[in-house]
């Protein structure tokens, strides 16, 4: 259910992406404006993410669901009253700073409920079933959008979510969620610092950089998708549905295989570092050839080889937090989660802004493939470097007890 919340907030991002063109036609926004709206959402996030990890370490899983879904959910809402430009960045912004919460709350909850080698998949089956909701998106939201407009697209989301947080109250009813167990094998040292410890890691490095490079393409991919098929292809808002529901369909599959894979090979007696590093490199080389998309004058090829890229996406992103499960002591694992977050989310930004920026100027799309289609690799290549051997401790973190 936890994973089902994220349904929703998995939704807040790709609906603007969707309801661009009507959005577009009310407040004349351009490619570049439509750039800095992502822009602005990705940098609220990634500010947040400073401060959501340490929270959500500090209040346990429980209090943080509560607390972050309540707030992303109104931060949804409020799109619905927005009648200019400032208002929609107003709750962008709000939208991106509250759902920050949700990324370290779900792996501090798959590291306190799941014993090691269970995680991956674990993780896999999480963002299989968040990705349901980009799935059925570009369905139902442009129906929503014909029935009660683009705002009432919007504050859809908000109200589903609320409706999530009270059946995962329910549900969660009679769980222990040991939040402060550590496990005294690792050696971040303990601070009162929120960050202070983490920050002087190496294995931090390691995780939160390859996050960034990796992540940038992403949200390049999430966030301006819709707009290279309409550009491309000329297709409609209705149109898109397919296409984009075909894309997101490859990221639920590449997680949910990735996720499986990782967990049988490690039963298999296959070491932790050989698992992930695998893991990472063919999904890495699953993501080279998304240039030549560019060559393609038939859609479905395209559209096919778009779900390979977020297939591949997925099996990177699920390793990588795998990792910090992995090298992470529980206690931390919030912080170090939503540093990463911090940095990918900042990848993000950085690249949305400029594919606005390139796209006015009239360089297309070209160059942003070109570096799509590397950034897993240099990612992979980075954590190598710096961290060449994942280990986890001899003594693992017990699982969450059931009470009743």
């Amino acid at each position: 259910m936890l994973c089902a919340a994220g349904i929703f907030n998995a939704m807040d991002r790709p609906i603007i992406a969707i309801l661009k063109p009507d959005m577009s036609a009310d407040f004349g926004w351009t490619d570049k404006d439509f750039g800095d709206l992502g822009f602005y959402t990705q940098v609220a996030a990634a500010v947040s993410f400073l401060f959501t990890g340490w929270l959500v370490d500090r209040l346990g899983v429980r209090k943080s669901m509560i607390g972050g879904v309540t707030a992303w959910s109104l931060a949804a809402m409020a799109h619905g009253w927005a009648v200019t430009t400032a208002h929609v960045v107003a709750a962008r912004v709000g939208l991106g700073a509250t759902e920050a919460v949700q990324t370290p709350l779900t792996i501090k909850t798959v590291a306190t409920l799941f014993e090691p080698n269970q995680r991956s998949f674990a993780f896999g089956v999480g963002t299989a079933i968040a990705s349901l909701g980009t799935i059925a998106l570009p369905f139902f939201i442009p129906l929503l959008a014909a029935m009660f407009g683009w705002r009432g697209a919007l504050i859809f989301g908000g109200v589903a979510g609320f409706i999530a947080l009270a059946v995962w109250l329910a549900l969660a009813w009679g769980i222990k969620f040991d939040d402060s167990a550590e496990d005294e094998t690792l050696d971040y040292n303990d601070d009162a610092a929120p960050y202070g410890p983490i920050l002087r890691e190496k294995r931090t490095w390691a995780i939160c950089v390859a996050k960034a490079i990796s992540d940038a393409t992403w949200w390049f991919i999430g966030f301006w998708l819709a707009d290279f098929y309409r550009k491309q292809f000329g297709l409609t808002t209705q149109e898109l549905a397919v296409p984009l529901a075909l894309a997101f369909t490859g990221s639920a599959l590449g997680a949910l295989y990735a996720g499986w894979i990782s967990t049988r090979l490690l039963e298999r007696g296959w070491s932790v570092n050989r698992v992930r590093k695998t893991v990472m490199l063919v999904s890495a080389l699953v993501v080279v050839p998304l240039p030549l998309v560019l060559t393609l004058n038939s859609f479905w090829p395209v559209a096919i080889m778009m779900g390979l890229v977020m297939a591949g996406h997925q099996g990177f992103s699920l390793s990588i937090f795998a990792t910090i499960t992995d090298v992470v002591p529980r206690a931390k694992v919030g912080r170090v989660t939503a540093f990463g977050a911090f940095m990918g989310n900042m990848g993000g930004a950085g690249i949305v802004k400029l594919t606005g920026i390139l796209l006015v100027g009239g360089y297309g799309y070209t160059p942003l493939f070109l570096f799509a289609a590397v950034s897993y690799l240099i990612a992979l290549a980075w954590l190598h470097l710096l961290l060449p051997e994942i280990r986890r401790p001899e003594l693992s973190p017990a699982p969450a007890r059931f009470v009743t």
